[in-house]
């Protein structure tokens, strides 16, 4: 039994899922080989309802923090003051940041499907499965919005979101 298999048999026993929208999306099963390597190019699915719960309960996150999800400076500044007034705080007294940049990664992805041609999806592709907004028409640009998030609150950095979101916007509209 290996330690990265993703062969049901090595499989942990199931052990009770909490309530509340997952996390992470389920995996797409049908989409990884034998050898454990999950399709070069990404595949992409629907929503279902535990993703859509997910999508709103950021959404609702960012609302109650005064975040305007269709104004991308809105999102920007709200951004920018969360990970400041986080990171200003004592080591100890520091709230769970993953709450915090999933809400934003919504944010940045339902600002995309609100001015873009890319819609929410489920995708899978070598490196696991997440929730993205991904182009319909070619199927092959994907933005997966935690990524974007996530390595830019590692790195402790600001003033980023509205120059990089305003750039996919761009390249999407010339596409």
């Amino acid at each position: 039994m290996g330690f990265f298999s993703r062969r049901k048999a090595d499989a942990e026993p199931e052990q009770a899922v909490p309530a509340g929208p997952a996390r992470y999306p389920e995996a797409d099963e049908s989409l990884i080989d034998e050898s454990g390597v999950g399709p070069l190019r990404p595949r992409d699915r629907g929503l279902g309802p535990g993703e859509r719960q997910r999508i709103e309960a950021g959404l609702a996150e960012l609302a109650g923090a005064g975040v305007d999800v269709d104004d991308l400076d809105s999102l920007a500044a709200g951004f920018d003051r969360e990970l400041t007034e986080w990171r200003d705080l004592a080591k100890r007294k520091r709230p769970d940041h993953d709450a915090i940049v999933e809400a934003y990664a919504i944010g940045i992805g339902e600002y995309l499907s609100r001015t873009t041609d890319l819609r929410w999806r489920v995708v899978t592709d070598v490196f696991g499965t997440d929730l993205a907004v991904a182009d319909q028409r070619e199927g092959d640009f994907v933005v997966v919005p935690h990524n974007l998030v996530a390595a830019r609150w590692m790195r402790g950095e600001t003033g980023w979101l509205a120059g990089v979101v305003g750039h996919i916007v761009a390249v999407r509209a010339a596409a």
